[in-house]
């Protein structure tokens, strides 16, 4: 296990942690929280070694590997699949030496007989399907990392991190560059991983189905607790409230001691006992007051009101310069109350679609109608990169609102969190998270009638995103959602449409349906991908028949097949009856959804009677269907890297 003892750490003598403890054990998930700025990132840092503490020390067990996300994108002309083997050192060193010309005979059966420890053969089929999960299709895994852009090449960095499979694995916010059909892959490999994981993150749906412990990082120490990410509000929330009870009941207490000795403390019969009662007072500590933290308020200004449709385009097409079409045939309608999420991978045209609607890039064809009136909000990341970081948020909206006045311009700024300070401090010296509400200030400045988001969760903690759930719910005009926050879709998109294969169409059913999209396209790549090497073993072995083998020799061959085929009999019955308990649990819930959806159970009193029932057991079998599913992927990984292995051999 990994012991964190009295761990304190100071920044040019300021505390940043202070007597932190905690223990990891082994194959837990713990998830670390708190707030933007608390120290969450410096922790694990610490837990690496990149930082030494000034007190306290982090023990990790002799035979522990540990691995961290990185900041540092991979480049050069290596391929994606190429750069994420190499992540391997010790395979990597070995298949060189394997290479080698002068290496002794005597040390090449060593060799071999270690790559086959460390099931190298299988190596390529498992870096290939990580890099698949992050969305690279196999056609992008060869070609050279210098081809993609930043946040693609960080995908790779991640790529090579998970391949390497740490026993400690500590990803800082490791879905910040992936889109939501990536991070939903993640939350899956991540459920199924064999070590353990220490994760910061701010994605709540992603704490909440993959960690088994949350550690809270707050007023520079940290406090454990077991279960989820909802599981540690509710628990947090009622250890406050009992600390609020008890800190009045000790105050009260204090009151009635301290009335006892104002009255007798100068009567000489009572004095004595006025002294004892102040020794009292003395030794009694004080409880902590648990306070809640400073919680960042989100306010979309009310626009005026607009006849709908607010935009439509008819049989649009939408494409750069002269390069070919990037979405055709696009026919859409956005009303006033829309709350629309954007889905499918990256590259695939939800950006560009809103740069569309955001009057940043024309459509090449097809018919667009809108208000004259109408007004656009748009968020996207890259603006913050825009900001002078020398300028304040105030100077910065005042450019903008240049006929309001300084109290309507610090108005504006109170309703994203920011007070007098904040809005006198240089826009360098604001967090990720605090340039991320400057840019909602400024682009909800003239009451948009629409406003467009282009992954706004990016660097917003938990609270904040809770905030700007309430403000979108609340606001009165229509917004249009990318992200790869899965919450953030299930808890304000009434609309869901999916970019895909150069179209633009809407998606018949809720997050839990799509997520299930997923997973189905997913095992099914994952089967085509098994039979295809099992083609390629059984052609190769074909092809060896008149290699010059004897007889005998090709009867060992035959002999070692089928041992290895016989050997891998166990995993695939495991495979079968996974996916036999799938369409099982999947038969459960098309039965009970049919069930409700008959008018005549709601007419006749003795079904209705079960209507409550059918739905409580709806729920735990859509539980049971996400485990069932996640089991059945996790055997089919490993039946595949097996069946790579035996192939190879």
């Amino acid at each position: 296990m990994l012991s964190i003892s009295n761990l304190t750490y100071r920044i040019a003598g300021r505390p940043i942690l202070t007597g932190c403890s905690a223990t990891l054990y082994p194959n837990h998930r713990i998830g670390l929280v708190g707030r933007n700025g608390a120290g969450k990132s410096t922790l694990l840092k610490l837990i690496t070694g990149e930082l030494g503490p000034d007190e306290g020390e982090v023990q990790l067990p002799a035979r522990w590997s540990m691995g961290m996300t990185t900041q540092d994108a991979p480049g050069g002309d290596r391929s994606l699949i190429d750069t994420v083997l190499a992540a391997d050192k010790e395979r990597t060193a070995l298949m060189d030496e394997l290479e080698n010309p002068d290496t002794p005979p005597e040390r090449i059966a060593d060799i071999h007989g270690r790559l086959e420890d460390i099931s190298a053969a299988a190596a390529p089929s498992r870096a290939a399907r990580i890099l698949a999960g992050l969305g690279f299709s196999e056609e992008a895994q060869n070609r050279a990392c210098s081809e993609f852009s930043g946040g693609w090449r960080m995908r790779v960095a991640l790529a090579a991190l998970l391949f390497t499979q740490p026993d400690l694995l500590l990803l800082d916010e490791p879905t910040n560059h992936l889109d939501l059909e990536a991070t939903i892959w993640l939350e899956a490999y991540l459920k199924a991983y064999r070590g353990t994981i220490l994760i910061v993150s701010h994605d709540r749906t992603l704490l909440n189905s993959v960690v088994t412990d949350i550690i809270h990082l707050e007023a520079k120490t940290l406090t454990a607790y077991k279960g989820n990410y909802d599981f540690f509000e509710k628990t947090r929330a009622e250890r406050m409230a009992l600390a609020a009870k008890q800190r009045e009941k000790q105050e009260a207490q204090r009151a009635h001691i301290m009335s006892f000795v104002d009255r007798f403390r100068y009567k000489a019969s009572k004095a004595t006992q006025a002294q004892s009662r102040l020794k009292m007072l003395a030794k009694m500590q004080p409880i902590a007051s648990v306070a809640e933290e400073w919680t960042v308020t989100f306010d979309f200004p009310t626009p005026q009101t607009l006849a709908s449709p607010l935009f439509t385009i008819d049989n649009g097409e939408i494409g750069y310069g002269e390069d070919p079409a990037v979405l055709k045939r696009v026919n859409l309608r956005i009303d006033s109350d829309d709350r629309i999420a954007l889905l499918g991978a990256n590259g695939n045209g939800k950006s560009t679609l809103l740069k569309v609607l955001a009057g940043r890039l024309k459509v090449r064809d097809g018919l667009v109608q809108k208000s004259g009136k109408l007004k656009i909000g748009y968020f996207a990341q890259h603006q913050a990169d825009e900001l002078s970081l020398e300028s304040t948020p105030l100077e910065t909206l005042k450019k903008l609102m240049v006929k309001a006045t300084e109290t309507q311009v610090r108005s504006q700024l109170g309703r994203f969190g920011f007070g007098e300070d904040k809005a006198e401090t240089k826009i360098g010296n604001l967090s990720g998270g605090e340039k991320a509400r400057l840019l909602f200030a400024l682009i909800s400045r003239e009451a948009p009638h629409i406003i467009l988001m282009d992954e706004p969760t990016n660097h917003l903690d938990v609270d904040s995103r809770q905030a700007l759930v309430q403000a979108i719910n609340g606001y009165d005009g229509a917004v249009i959602i990318v992200t790869h926050d899965p919450h953030l879709v299930e808890l304000t998109a009434d609309r869901l449409w999916i970019v895909r294969h150069g179209k633009v169409e809407r998606f018949e059913g809720d997050m839990t349906d799509y997520r299930r999209e997923l997973l189905s396209e997913r095992r099914n790549a994952q089967r085509d991908s098994r039979a295809s090497a099992n083609n390629k073993a059984s052609a190769a072995s074909d092809s060896s028949v008149d290699d010059g083998q004897s007889a005998e020799d090709r009867k060992r061959a035959r002999q070692a097949a089928a041992n290895a085929r016989a050997a891998l009999k166990p995993l695939k019955n495991k495979v079968s009856a996974a996916e036999k308990r799938v369409e099982k649990i999947q038969a459960e819930i098309n039965k009970g959804q049919a069930l409700l959806a008959d008018p005549t159970v709601y007419t006749d009193p003795a079904k209705s009677a079960k209507v409550p029932a059918w739905q409580k057991k709806l729920g735990e079998l859509e539980k049971m269907l996400e485990e069932a599913e996640e089991e059945w992927l996790t055997l089919e990984a490993e039946l595949e890297e097996a069946e790579s292995a035996a192939n190879s051999g």
